[in-house]
């Protein structure tokens, strides 16, 4: 029986397979256009400018062009580098995924 014990454990170890969540965190599937959100207000504009950020630099310079915004009072980086948690000056909190879509950095709507 204590020839097995080690067997046992090998085999639960297999058994729990590895769990990578960015693909789901970071797709944009099912989801309206950036630059169709980035038109619903200017928080909604600086979090489309930092999320393209993300998309072409990833979350450490994107955190810092967020806290260059105006309207931004602070970033909190995801301890796995998925999202941002953006708290702007109105109140408002928002997640911030990589945007990859080839859109403009944000310019002017997004509060610079």
């Amino acid at each position: 029986m204590r020839r097995l014990v080690p067997l046992l454990a090998v085999a639960v170890l297999a058994a729990c397979p590895a769990y990578d969540a960015a693909p789901y965190v970071t797709t944009d599937k099912g989801l309206l256009d950036a630059d169709e959100w980035a038109k619903y207000g200017p928080e909604q504009a600086a979090a489309v400018a930092i999320g393209r950020e993300f998309g072409q630099h990833g979350p450490t310079p994107a955190a810092r062009h967020a806290e260059g915004l105006a309207s931004v009072d602070s970033v909190t980086v995801d301890s796995l580098g998925h999202r941002l948690v953006v708290h702007f000056k109105s109140g408002w909190d928002a997640q911030v995924t990589p945007i990859r879509d080839g859109g403009p950095r944000g310019g002017g709507a997004a509060g610079h």
